[in-house]
């Protein structure tokens, strides 16, 4: 237990800890309500998934330059801007759904602008993290970012099923917008740290190339980089698909579709929380690379199982499998990212990680999205599920598996 919670006995980290958790609650709530807003003025799983790929497209494009900004400048102002845009957008979709304006253009454009803010404050506070904990405890603070993020995933989707039952959609934005400065805060409590490098500083493009060059030059982080892009683009669709087979796949289990929805996230969220606090507690181990290998392998294989699964004990039984294994592969892959790199390089090393992870989701669910609106979402996952498991055995099998191996 000690070595699970150890990076919270450090005062900065545990205020920043606590105030992301309920800021990311707000967000898993906002996430939730946005999906079935989006369900019911569209009823296309292709809208859902353009939504999320307009969210995470500013991450894509421009979060490379955010890890240098925040490698140049004061990593906490940076985050704290980054909170103020998130909590203006939010607000103003509340406004729109409560004054009945609300088209799916305004959510789609207001979605881009939060990608915008996300693509600055993501590499931020990913980088700030490291200056709050001791090198010991760094693993475990990145096993308990994870664990808050996917505690998110369970308390936020239940909270917007509540609230959205006694009061109104619209609540769900507006107490998003006001969780946001939690993490302002906390932020303002936290004692000062210079992110500042000595020496004189490069051009931003020629920054942007160090840090490109650097991931290109390291085997292993290359690979860990290209490992990421290929989960996330097959695995993640999975959940950008999770309001269709609520409503559709797993309709005859009767109860309302927002309740069955609800659960699907709750459980998979528990899933990474179990997976994040495996990982937290074990720390390093022999042949690590293996094991990132074999929880992919299985993560394809539970994926494939749910696409084929129309009983929702079953769905509901591989989907928090499915959220232990995404949640342990992130966590150990991100943990050696962040014990291997520079500090002076960290922003941009993570960036590009991020880029990679939160890239590849939304570029797989814009896809399987547009599939599952020709053929079906089942269909979609099965493929993507047994594909990732003969990605796996071809990665270990390549030249790229050798440096995994040698972990």
């Amino acid at each position: 237990m000690q070595r699970i919670g150890g990076a919270l006995t450090h005062r900065d980290f545990r205020l920043l800890w606590f105030a992301a958790l309920g800021s990311t609650i707000g967000t898993w709530m906002q996430k939730y309500a946005q999906s079935v807003l989006v369900f019911r003025l569209t009823e296309s799983s292709f809208y859902l998934a353009l939504d999320d790929f307009l969210a995470q497209l500013p991450i894509l494009l421009l979060m490379l330059i955010g890890g240098v900004v925040a490698d140049r400048y004061d990593r906490r102002r940076l985050l704290t801007w980054s909170q103020y845009v998130q909590a203006s957008t939010a607000f103003a979709l509340a406004a729109l759904v409560l004054t009945g304006q609300v088209a799916i253009w305004h959510i789609l454009t207001l979605s881009v602008v939060t990608g915008c803010a996300q693509a600055f404050g993501g590499p931020a506070y990913q980088s700030l993290i490291p200056s709050l904990v001791p090198r010991r405890d760094l693993p475990n603070a990145i096993a308990l970012n994870s664990s808050q993020f996917n505690l998110s995933r369970v308390l936020g989707p239940a909270g917007g099923t509540a609230i959205i039952a006694a009061l109104s959609i619209a609540w769900c934005f507006f107490l998003n917008a006001l969780s946001f400065f939690l993490v302002v805060l906390a932020l303002a409590a936290i004692r000062p740290v210079s992110a500042a490098r000595s020496g004189p500083q490069k051009a931003l493009v020629a920054e942007l190339r160090g840090g490109l060059s650097y991931v290109r030059g390291h085997r292993l982080m290359l690979t860990l980089v290209l490992l990421v892009v290929v989960s996330t683009f097959l695995a993640m669709p999975i959940l950008t698909l999770l309001p269709t087979f609520a409503y559709r796949v797993l309709e005859g289990a009767g109860g309302a579709p927002e309740t069955r929805l609800s659960t699907l996230m709750a459980l998979q969220g528990l899933g990474a929380i179990t997976g994040a606090l495996i990982i937290g507690s074990v720390g390093r181990f022999k042949h690590m690379g293996m094991g990132l290998l074999a929880i992919q392998l299985l993560m394809g294989l539970l994926i494939a199982a749910f696409g084929m699964s129309s009983v929702p004990a079953i769905s509901y039984a591989l989907i928090f499998f499915c959220g232990i294994t995404f949640m342990g592969l992130f966590s150990m892959s991100f943990s050696i990212v962040q014990l291997a790199v520079p500090e002076e390089l960290r922003g941009r090393v993570v960036s590009i990680y991020m880029v990679a992870l939160r890239g590849g989701g939304p570029l797989g669910g814009l896809a399987a999205g547009a599939l599952a609106d020709l053929w079906s979402a089942p269909v979609v996952m099965t493929v993507n599920g047994l594909l990732l498991a003969v990605v796996t055995v071809g990665i270990y099998l390549s030249g790229r598996g050798r440096s995994l191996r040698e972990i």
